[in-house]
């Protein structure tokens, strides 16, 4: 099961929800949230794409 955190760096541009294949990520106040983690392919985009860094993948 993949694990994915979002850390306090996070400031919500919303380049994670857009640069998905899979839709895993919905903001939440004003923040990205993995709602639907166990759809995730760990293509990684969310990961290399967050220009905060705050995106971690653990498979």
């Amino acid at each position: 099961m993949v694990e994915i955190k979002v850390s306090e760096k996070c400031n919500g541009c919303e380049t994670c929800v857009n640069a998905r294949p899979v839709c895993v990520y919905e903001l939440k106040e004003g923040k990205s949230v993995p709602v639907r983690a166990s759809d995730c392919i760990v293509c990684r985009t969310c990961e290399t794409s967050c220009p905060q860094g705050a995106i971690q993948v653990i498979e």
